[in-house]
């Protein structure tokens, strides 16, 4: 079977830390990238972060960027979410996806997984 798992959600207070991490098990290569957008309530759906098969090009979204760091494992089918000094606004449901053509795995991804909720409060 070919699916996107991905865990590490939960809650944090402010300031707080949070590694997620997602796994493209059973496609049969490597995607060229793999990434996260994350959605809200009432909110729209905001790309986060994305990394590239080279494992040097990498996307942030500005709202994260010096704060989120991603990172891909040597068989690149397994990234991490390092999150770091996090704030309310933060707190989203947070879907892993990955491609093997032309998307760019933040905004689009040729498969999803069903999403991990990241919670930001005191």
């Amino acid at each position: 079977a070919q699916y996107i798992s991905n865990s590490g959600g939960g809650s944090v207070q402010p300031g707080g830390s949070l590694i997620l991490s997602c796994a493209a098990t059973g496609y049969g290569y490597s995607p060229k990238c793999m990434g996260w957008y994350r959605q809200a309530p009432g909110k729209e759906r905001e790309g986060v972060a994305a990394i590239y098969s080279d494992g040097r090009s990498t996307y942030y979204a500005p709202s994260v960027k010096d704060r989120f760091t991603i990172s891909q494992d040597n068989s690149k089918s397994t990234v991490y979410l390092q999150m770091n000094n996090l704030k309310p606004e933060d707190t989203a449901r947070y879907y892993c996806g990955a491609d093997w053509g032309a998307s760019d795995c933040y905004s689009a991804a040729g498969d999803w997984g069903q999403g991990t909720q990241v919670t930001v409060s005191s």
